[in-house]
């Protein structure tokens, strides 16, 4: 089996070797920048939304036009579907988008349905945004990734295990 991922193997140490960075680190910069590629847009993009307003007259033109059954605008309703439940997931449990914060013994309704609807269509609209973003954020996640694991994560690793090291006898 180890033979299928012998190339993918082979390419990533090359890539290591290449940048200087440890395959580890590297794997976890990626990571550690593919998320916040994801929070700090929706974040801004919520707020330009909302600033603006183009998250409910986005939404609501996307769901006007539910009757075309092309690739793009089927992809994008299922954005606005996910979108939708992300919303109301999101702040259900942590008390945004004008929902009140969940008791673990009950479901809190909405406090206002037109505040409600503002703020759920432009958090759909960020999420959608995203989503269309994935290709950048992909490819600034990786050609951030060496620079990041050089400078955050491998000075942080080696001061979390300097505790760890053996000393030398001398």
């Amino acid at each position: 089996m180890s033979s299928r991922f012998a190339p993918y193997k082979n390419a990533l140490q090359a890539i290591s070797t290449r940048t200087g960075t440890p395959l580890p680190s590297l794997i976890f910069s990626f990571a550690v920048l593919h998320e916040l590629t994801a929070i700090v847009p929706v974040v801004g993009i919520f707020y330009g939304a909302r600033t603006l307003g183009i998250g409910e007259r986005v939404v609501s033109a996307v769901a006007e036009r539910s009757n075309d059954d092309g690739y793009m605008q089927t992809t994008v309703r299922g954005w606005v579907n996910e979108g939708e439940q992300w919303a109301q997931r999101v702040g259900r449990r942590y008390g945004v988008f004008g929902f009140e914060k969940r008791t673990s013994e009950s479901a809190s309704p909405p406090i206002s349905a037109s505040h409600i609807a503002g703020d759920v269509a432009n958090a759909v609209f960020a999420y959608g945004m995203v989503k269309a973003l994935l290709p950048v954020r992909i490819g600034v996640s990786l050609y951030l990734s060496p620079a990041f694991s050089r400078r955050v994560v491998e000075p942080i690793r080696i001061t979390l295990l300097r505790p760890f090291r053996r000393r030398n006898a001398s």
